[in-house]
Protein backbone atom coordinates (compact mmCIF):
# COMPACT_ATOMS: atom_id res chain seq x y z
CA UNK A 1 0.00 0.00 0.00
CA UNK A 2 1.62 3.11 -1.09
CA UNK A 3 0.27 6.67 -1.10
CA UNK A 4 1.41 10.22 -2.46
CA UNK A 5 1.97 13.09 -0.59
CA UNK A 6 -0.92 14.59 -1.99
CA UNK A 7 -3.03 11.91 -1.74
CA UNK A 8 -5.67 11.43 1.43
CA UNK A 9 -3.90 8.00 2.90
CA UNK A 10 -7.15 7.67 4.88
CA UNK A 11 -9.47 6.19 1.90
CA UNK A 12 -6.49 3.71 0.77
CA UNK A 13 -5.74 3.03 4.59
CA UNK A 14 -9.20 1.53 5.08
CA UNK A 15 -9.11 -0.26 1.71
CA UNK A 16 -6.16 -1.95 2.85
CA UNK A 17 -7.73 -3.24 6.12
CA UNK A 18 -10.56 -4.73 4.68
CA UNK A 19 -8.95 -6.70 2.38
CA UNK A 20 -6.64 -7.83 5.24
CA UNK A 21 -9.91 -8.49 7.24
CA UNK A 22 -11.59 -10.38 3.92
CA UNK A 23 -8.23 -12.35 3.27
CA UNK A 24 -8.23 -13.57 6.72
CA UNK A 25 -11.41 -14.87 7.00
CA UNK A 26 -11.43 -16.53 3.31
CA UNK A 27 -7.67 -18.44 5.22
CA UNK A 28 -9.49 -19.09 8.86
CA UNK A 29 -6.23 -16.97 9.74
CA UNK A 30 -5.94 -14.88 12.96
CA UNK A 31 -3.52 -12.29 12.74
CA UNK A 32 -0.75 -11.44 15.62
CA UNK A 33 0.91 -8.24 16.01
CA UNK A 34 4.12 -7.76 18.26
CA UNK A 35 4.60 -4.79 20.33
CA UNK A 36 7.03 -3.46 18.37
CA UNK A 37 5.30 -3.86 14.68
CA UNK A 38 4.47 -0.94 13.16
CA UNK A 39 1.04 1.03 14.11
CA UNK A 40 -0.64 -0.18 10.72
CA UNK A 41 0.28 -3.51 11.42
CA UNK A 42 -0.64 -3.26 15.09
CA UNK A 43 -4.28 -1.72 14.31
CA UNK A 44 -5.18 -4.29 11.62
CA UNK A 45 -4.22 -7.23 13.73
CA UNK A 46 -6.64 -9.52 16.07
CA UNK A 47 -4.24 -9.59 18.55
CA UNK A 48 -1.20 -7.45 19.94
CA UNK A 49 1.10 -8.18 22.54
CA UNK A 50 4.75 -9.89 23.45
CA UNK A 51 5.77 -12.77 21.79
CA UNK A 52 4.80 -15.54 24.46
CA UNK A 53 1.21 -13.75 24.81
CA UNK A 54 0.60 -14.22 21.34
CA UNK A 55 1.75 -17.70 21.32
CA UNK A 56 -0.37 -18.73 23.89
CA UNK A 57 -3.18 -17.14 22.07
CA UNK A 58 -2.30 -19.34 18.92
CA UNK A 59 -2.05 -22.14 20.86
CA UNK A 60 -6.00 -21.92 22.10
CA UNK A 61 -7.74 -19.87 19.16
CA UNK A 62 -9.72 -21.79 16.67
CA UNK A 63 -8.30 -20.53 13.44
CA UNK A 64 -6.30 -23.42 11.40
CA UNK A 65 -3.64 -20.23 10.13
CA UNK A 66 -1.32 -18.01 12.26
CA UNK A 67 -0.16 -14.91 10.87
CA UNK A 68 2.41 -13.54 12.83
CA UNK A 69 3.83 -10.11 12.40
CA UNK A 70 6.89 -10.35 14.51
CA UNK A 71 10.04 -11.72 13.60
CA UNK A 72 11.42 -15.53 13.03
CA UNK A 73 11.90 -17.11 16.52
CA UNK A 74 8.85 -15.65 17.69
CA UNK A 75 6.55 -17.63 14.23
CA UNK A 76 8.63 -20.29 15.86
CA UNK A 77 7.57 -20.37 19.39
CA UNK A 78 4.01 -20.01 17.50
CA UNK A 79 4.63 -23.16 16.06
CA UNK A 80 6.13 -24.99 19.10
CA UNK A 81 2.80 -24.68 20.84
CA UNK A 82 0.84 -25.08 17.99
CA UNK A 83 2.53 -28.16 15.34
CA UNK A 84 -1.06 -28.87 13.89
CA UNK A 85 -1.74 -25.41 12.72
CA UNK A 86 -0.59 -23.47 9.65
CA UNK A 87 1.91 -20.64 10.86
CA UNK A 88 2.78 -18.05 8.49
CA UNK A 89 5.07 -14.67 9.05
CA UNK A 90 4.80 -12.19 6.38
CA UNK A 91 8.87 -11.55 5.94
CA UNK A 92 10.57 -14.79 6.40
CA UNK A 93 13.95 -12.85 6.70
CA UNK A 94 12.64 -10.79 9.75
CA UNK A 95 15.31 -12.25 11.79
CA UNK A 96 16.41 -10.90 15.45
CA UNK A 97 20.38 -9.84 16.28
CA UNK A 98 19.49 -11.35 19.83
CA UNK A 99 17.95 -14.65 18.71
CA UNK A 100 21.53 -14.51 16.57
CA UNK A 101 23.80 -13.84 19.21
CA UNK A 102 24.11 -17.73 20.32
CA UNK A 103 23.92 -21.01 18.35
CA UNK A 104 22.96 -24.74 19.37
CA UNK A 105 26.74 -25.85 18.94
CA UNK A 106 27.68 -22.98 21.33
CA UNK A 107 25.02 -24.04 24.19
CA UNK A 108 26.30 -27.44 24.06
CA UNK A 109 29.77 -26.44 24.15
CA UNK A 110 28.83 -24.15 26.98
CA UNK A 111 27.68 -27.26 28.70
CA UNK A 112 30.52 -29.22 28.42
CA UNK A 113 32.53 -26.58 29.79
CA UNK A 114 30.02 -26.39 33.20
CA UNK A 115 28.69 -29.86 33.63
CA UNK A 116 25.85 -29.97 35.39
CA UNK A 117 24.97 -26.58 35.63
CA UNK A 118 21.48 -25.75 34.08
CA UNK A 119 20.89 -24.01 30.95
CA UNK A 120 18.24 -21.53 31.09
CA UNK A 121 17.39 -19.92 27.97
CA UNK A 122 15.39 -16.16 27.08
CA UNK A 123 12.34 -16.97 24.88
CA UNK A 124 14.23 -14.81 22.18
CA UNK A 125 16.18 -17.59 20.75
CA UNK A 126 15.99 -20.06 17.89
CA UNK A 127 14.32 -23.57 18.45
CA UNK A 128 17.23 -25.08 17.83
CA UNK A 129 18.60 -22.86 21.12
CA UNK A 130 15.71 -23.42 23.18
CA UNK A 131 15.82 -27.30 22.05
CA UNK A 132 19.01 -27.68 23.86
CA UNK A 133 17.58 -25.83 26.99
CA UNK A 134 16.53 -27.21 30.05
CA UNK A 135 13.98 -24.26 30.50
CA UNK A 136 12.96 -20.96 28.79
CA UNK A 137 11.88 -17.60 30.43
CA UNK A 138 10.53 -13.93 29.73
CA UNK A 139 11.55 -11.41 30.78
CA UNK A 140 8.86 -10.88 33.21
CA UNK A 141 9.63 -14.39 34.87
CA UNK A 142 13.16 -14.68 34.37
CA UNK A 143 13.63 -13.72 38.08
CA UNK A 144 11.42 -16.31 39.30
CA UNK A 145 12.55 -19.75 36.69
CA UNK A 146 15.89 -18.96 37.92
CA UNK A 147 14.83 -19.06 41.60
CA UNK A 148 13.02 -22.36 41.17
CA UNK A 149 16.62 -23.80 40.20
CA UNK A 150 18.53 -25.48 43.11
CA UNK A 151 20.30 -23.16 45.09
CA UNK A 152 23.19 -25.15 44.42
CA UNK A 153 22.87 -25.74 40.49
CA UNK A 154 25.13 -23.44 38.41
CA UNK A 155 23.12 -21.53 35.97
CA UNK A 156 24.20 -20.70 32.35
CA UNK A 157 21.80 -17.84 31.27
CA UNK A 158 21.68 -17.18 27.51
CA UNK A 159 21.67 -15.02 25.60
CA UNK A 160 20.68 -11.63 26.39
CA UNK A 161 23.99 -9.93 29.14
CA UNK A 162 21.55 -7.40 30.30
CA UNK A 163 18.71 -9.52 31.53
CA UNK A 164 21.24 -11.83 32.85
CA UNK A 165 22.79 -9.20 35.04
CA UNK A 166 19.29 -8.01 35.99
CA UNK A 167 18.02 -11.75 36.86
CA UNK A 168 21.95 -12.04 39.08
CA UNK A 169 21.22 -8.57 40.68
CA UNK A 170 17.79 -9.47 41.78
CA UNK A 171 18.06 -12.70 43.07
CA UNK A 172 21.09 -12.50 44.22
CA UNK A 173 23.12 -15.76 43.16
CA UNK A 174 26.77 -15.64 42.17
CA UNK A 175 26.35 -19.01 40.33
CA UNK A 176 24.95 -17.32 37.32
CA UNK A 177 26.84 -17.21 34.17
CA UNK A 178 25.78 -14.70 31.57
CA UNK A 179 26.05 -15.29 28.04
CA UNK A 180 27.60 -12.25 26.17
CA UNK A 181 24.69 -11.47 23.88
CA UNK A 182 22.63 -8.82 23.30
CA UNK A 183 19.69 -7.07 21.40
CA UNK A 184 21.58 -4.08 19.29
CA UNK A 185 18.85 -1.84 19.24
CA UNK A 186 17.95 -2.17 23.17
CA UNK A 187 22.12 -2.37 23.65
CA UNK A 188 22.22 1.49 22.00
CA UNK A 189 20.04 2.80 24.58
CA UNK A 190 22.70 4.18 26.79
CA UNK A 191 23.31 5.36 30.20
CA UNK A 192 24.42 8.45 29.29
CA UNK A 193 21.47 9.01 26.83
CA UNK A 194 19.21 7.82 29.67
CA UNK A 195 20.43 9.88 32.42
CA UNK A 196 20.48 13.45 30.21
CA UNK A 197 16.65 12.78 29.14
CA UNK A 198 16.16 12.02 32.87
CA UNK A 199 17.60 15.55 33.99
CA UNK A 200 15.25 16.69 31.04
CA UNK A 201 12.02 15.47 32.10
CA UNK A 202 12.62 15.49 35.97
CA UNK A 203 8.93 14.88 36.52
CA UNK A 204 8.16 12.20 34.45
CA UNK A 205 8.26 8.35 35.24
CA UNK A 206 10.28 5.76 33.77
CA UNK A 207 9.96 2.28 32.21
CA UNK A 208 13.04 0.29 31.10
CA UNK A 209 13.04 -2.78 29.36
CA UNK A 210 15.61 -5.27 31.64
CA UNK A 211 17.40 -5.76 27.58
CA UNK A 212 18.71 -2.20 27.95
CA UNK A 213 21.69 -1.44 27.95
CA UNK A 214 20.59 1.37 30.17
CA UNK A 215 19.12 -0.97 33.45
CA UNK A 216 21.68 -0.68 35.51
CA UNK A 217 22.09 3.79 35.05
CA UNK A 218 18.17 3.50 35.98
CA UNK A 219 18.47 2.05 38.86
CA UNK A 220 21.36 3.83 40.30
CA UNK A 221 19.49 7.00 39.21
CA UNK A 222 16.98 5.49 41.64
CA UNK A 223 19.30 4.26 44.50
CA UNK A 224 20.69 8.07 44.60
CA UNK A 225 16.96 9.69 45.03
CA UNK A 226 17.69 11.54 41.34
CA UNK A 227 13.96 9.89 40.47
CA UNK A 228 11.38 9.60 42.20
CA UNK A 229 11.33 6.66 44.89
CA UNK A 230 8.92 3.82 43.00
CA UNK A 231 8.84 5.73 39.86
CA UNK A 232 11.52 4.04 37.81
CA UNK A 233 10.25 0.48 36.94
CA UNK A 234 12.24 -2.31 35.02
CA UNK A 235 9.75 -3.85 32.83
CA UNK A 236 8.57 -6.60 30.26
CA UNK A 237 6.70 -5.30 27.16
CA UNK A 238 3.40 -6.48 28.82
CA UNK A 239 4.41 -4.94 32.11
CA UNK A 240 4.36 -1.34 30.74
CA UNK A 241 1.33 -2.37 29.41
CA UNK A 242 -0.31 -3.59 32.42
CA UNK A 243 1.82 0.18 33.99
CA UNK A 244 0.53 2.78 31.32
CA UNK A 245 -3.07 1.80 32.27
CA UNK A 246 -2.75 2.28 35.90
CA UNK A 247 0.12 5.51 35.74
CA UNK A 248 -1.34 8.60 36.73
CA UNK A 249 2.12 10.32 35.56
CA UNK A 250 1.94 13.17 33.57
CA UNK A 251 4.82 11.93 31.60
CA UNK A 252 6.53 8.02 31.54
CA UNK A 253 10.10 8.12 29.51
CA UNK A 254 10.41 4.65 28.06
CA UNK A 255 13.36 3.04 27.28
CA UNK A 256 12.48 0.21 24.53
CA UNK A 257 11.56 -0.29 20.87
CA UNK A 258 9.17 2.41 20.08
CA UNK A 259 6.85 0.66 18.47
CA UNK A 260 5.98 0.42 22.13
CA UNK A 261 4.72 3.64 22.02
CA UNK A 262 1.84 2.84 20.05
CA UNK A 263 0.14 0.31 22.74
CA UNK A 264 1.18 2.94 26.07
CA UNK A 265 -0.77 5.47 24.26
CA UNK A 266 -3.47 3.43 23.11
CA UNK A 267 -3.97 2.20 27.12
CA UNK A 268 -3.80 6.01 28.72
CA UNK A 269 -4.29 9.10 26.06
CA UNK A 270 -3.73 11.16 28.90
CA UNK A 271 -0.54 10.42 29.84
CA UNK A 272 2.74 11.59 27.86
CA UNK A 273 4.88 8.55 26.77
CA UNK A 274 8.20 9.40 25.48
CA UNK A 275 10.86 7.39 23.96
CA UNK A 276 14.29 7.75 25.72
CA UNK A 277 15.84 7.15 22.52
CA UNK A 278 13.46 7.95 19.43
CA UNK A 279 15.80 6.27 16.87
CA UNK A 280 15.30 3.03 19.01
CA UNK A 281 13.58 1.05 15.74
CA UNK A 282 14.24 -2.50 15.25
CA UNK A 283 14.52 -2.77 11.19
CA UNK A 284 13.48 -6.56 11.19
CA UNK A 285 9.91 -5.59 12.97
CA UNK A 286 10.13 -3.17 10.60
CA UNK A 287 10.01 -5.45 7.55
CA UNK A 288 6.80 -6.41 7.74
CA UNK A 289 4.68 -3.66 5.31
CA UNK A 290 0.83 -3.52 4.78
CA UNK A 291 1.88 -4.94 0.74
CA UNK A 292 3.61 -7.77 3.00
CA UNK A 293 1.08 -8.63 5.14
CA UNK A 294 -1.79 -8.82 2.44
CA UNK A 295 0.19 -10.75 0.87
CA UNK A 296 0.87 -13.07 2.70
CA UNK A 297 -2.57 -13.92 3.39
CA UNK A 298 -3.20 -14.06 -0.22
CA UNK A 299 -0.83 -16.42 -0.96
CA UNK A 300 0.02 -18.28 1.99
CA UNK A 301 3.72 -17.09 1.85
CA UNK A 302 6.06 -17.71 4.47
CA UNK A 303 5.00 -20.53 6.01
CA UNK A 304 7.11 -21.55 9.11
CA UNK A 305 8.40 -25.09 9.38
CA UNK A 306 10.54 -26.68 12.46
CA UNK A 307 11.52 -30.03 12.51
CA UNK A 308 9.83 -32.16 14.55
CA UNK A 309 12.96 -33.54 16.36
CA UNK A 310 13.65 -30.25 17.45
CA UNK A 311 11.04 -29.35 18.50
CA UNK A 312 9.78 -31.85 20.90
CA UNK A 313 12.74 -31.35 22.63
CA UNK A 314 12.13 -27.12 21.98
CA UNK A 315 8.68 -27.41 23.76
CA UNK A 316 9.41 -29.23 26.44
CA UNK A 317 11.75 -26.04 27.72
CA UNK A 318 9.36 -23.52 27.01
CA UNK A 319 6.54 -26.14 28.70
CA UNK A 320 8.66 -26.33 31.95
CA UNK A 321 8.54 -22.27 32.29
CA UNK A 322 4.84 -22.21 31.35
CA UNK A 323 4.42 -24.35 34.32
CA UNK A 324 6.32 -22.26 36.59
CA UNK A 325 3.75 -19.54 38.01
CA UNK A 326 3.47 -15.63 36.57
CA UNK A 327 3.47 -16.82 32.65
CA UNK A 328 0.99 -14.15 31.50
CA UNK A 329 4.19 -11.48 30.52
CA UNK A 330 6.85 -12.12 28.10
CA UNK A 331 9.33 -10.71 26.87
Amino acid sequence: MTTTATTDPAPAVRAWADAVRREAAGQDAVILAHNYQPPLIQDVADHVGDSLALSRIAADCDAGTIVFAGVHFMAETAKLLSPGKRVLIPDAGAGCSLADSITADQVRGWRREHPGAVVVSYVNTTAEVKAESDICCTSSNAVEVVASVPADREVLFCPDQFLGAHVRRMTGRDTIRVWPGECHVHAEISPAELIDRVHEHHEAELFVHPECGCTTAALWLAGRGELPPGRTRVLSTGGMLDAARSTRAGEVLVATEVGMLHQLRRANRATRFTAVNPRAACPFMKLTTPEKLLRCLREGRDELHVDERIAARARVAVERMIAIGRTGGGE
